[in-house]
């Protein structure tokens, strides 16, 4: 009897652990099934949250472009005086221990009530406890929230400050850049054969502030070759008459003149033919074309953007390129109030080689306490280089007329940039092209 009952609770003991592993193991696979469902609705919750944010950026981004052209007509770009300020000219040459040091001299520029002079905004008491500052001055020391003032007073290379929106929930930042303040880069690709010779100085004038080998410097040109095999660059144009369309279109205008002149009179018959003969594409017309055609072109992978982009000096107050000084939307001229030291040189160097780096110096040193006018004033005060001058007028002027409006636009974990090159004389913009990512 005892032997039956040991068997029989050994037989019970059995069951119950059968059923304990069975239970054990379709816990394991629900919780299996459980995890995987829960990380595919997860994965798809946040696949539809992208979506939903990267249209919301989007359409942001595209609204904020359209409101910033709209708006520029009534931009106003002048150059400011900037007498006591650090000068933002050699900026990009500098280390980060240099620029820091450029920083502290902002705080010379504001007296604080005590009579010491702490910081690099004007108007701005950094002994404010509640004041804006106040907590960068205790943290970081008085250079953290100083900013180099560009020509217009924002950083370089901003027209002004930038403009932050919200559409909805996307915040939207729109800044306006000044494109003859950078090197213009059609000008590696003239085809102009008596100044191909100063270009390949210039540019290399510029690769070199840009810390270039020389290696580096004929990777450039070949690169910048490809593209000028396909659209050289042209400084000049002149009106050309428009090629026929098709042959269809030339024999259906022979057709034309010939019913003109049996059923017309004399002076209908010749109006006809002078008004079929006088279609012909402007230079205005050309130039637009080149511009459209060329910023795609330097916007494009035919571009080597990947050794223009590398840094040469990054940190986290700034970080400097050669693209960053480039002007990419085949701008033809550069400012001579507001370009950097090494692209003023460059844009010098087609007047004279030699006197190019002491031009650009007596430039920035006036500019800072007045901008020039025009050519003809620079003519004056830089009366020891007129000469010079003179022959590189037609790359140089005193007021900007190209620019880049960048467009930023943020939801969620969506971000959305969209850039237009435009043009502007007057309260009359026009735009160059537009480039989303």
């Amino acid at each position: 009897m005892r032997q039956d009952r040991d068997n029989l609770d050994g037989s019970h003991r059995h069951q119950r652990g059968v059923v304990l592993l069975i239970t054990l193991v379709i816990l394991v696979i629900l919780s299996t099934l459980g995890y995987t469902l829960g990380a595919r609705v997860s994965a798809r919750r946040h696949r539809d949250r992208y979506i939903i944010d990267y249209t919301q950026a989007q359409y942001a981004c595209m609204s904020g472009l359209k409101y910033a052209l709209t708006s520029m007509s009534s931009l106003t770009a002048e150059a400011i005086s900037r007498p006591n300020e650090p000068d933002f000219s050699d900026v990009f040459a500098l280390s980060e221990p240099q620029y820091q040091a450029l920083l502290a001299q902002m705080v010379e520029n504001v007296d604080s009530p005590d009579g010491r002079s702490r910081s690099g905004t004007r108007g701005v008491d950094l002994n404010d406890a509640n004041g804006p500052y106040a907590p960068q001055w205790q943290s970081a020391g008085p250079s953290a929230s100083a900013k180099i003032p560009g020509p217009y007073g924002p950083p370089w290379p901003l027209v002004s400050e930038p403009v932050e929106l919200e559409i909805g929930s996307v915040k939207v930042k729109i800044e306006i850049e000044d494109e003859n303040a950078k090197y213009p880069l059609g000008w590696v690709l003239l085809k102009d054969e008596e100044r191909v010779a100063e270009a390949d100085v210039g540019f290399r004038t510029f690769c070199e502030w840009m810390r270039y080998q020389p290696g580096e410097f004929t990777a450039l040109k070949e690169n910048l070759a490809k593209v000028g095999e396909i659209r050289p660059f042209q400084m000049e144009f002149k009106p050309v008459a428009a090629p026929p369309t098709s042959a269809a279109t030339a024999a259906a205008a022979r057709a034309a003149s010939l019913r003109n002149r049996v059923a017309r009179t004399q002076t209908a018959t010749t109006t006809a033919r002078q008004s079929l003969g006088r279609s012909v594409i402007s230079a205005a017309d050309q130039m637009d074309r080149q511009n459209t055609t060329l910023a795609r072109f330097f916007h494009s992978s035919l571009l080597d953007t990947d050794l223009l982009s590398r840094p040469t000096v990054a940190s986290d107050s700034r970080k400097e390129s050669a693209l960053k000084y480039l002007g990419l939307w085949a701008t033809r001229q550069v400012n001579v109030n507001t370009a950097p030291r090494h692209v003023l040189e460059a844009a010098l160097t087609f007047g004279s080689v030699a006197d190019a780096p002491r031009m650009a110096d007596a430039i920035i040193q006036r500019r800072k306490v007045q901008p020039f006018s025009d050519v003809e004033e620079l003519k004056r005060e830089l009366l020891r280089y007129s000469d010079s001058i003179e022959k590189c007028k037609e790359f140089i002027v005193t007021t900007s007329t190209v620019f880049t409006v960048r467009v930023t636009a943020v939801s969620g974990v969506a971000t959305r940039v969209a850039l237009a090159g435009v043009t502007k004389e007057g309260s009359r913009v026009k735009t160059i092209a537009v480039i989303s990512d």
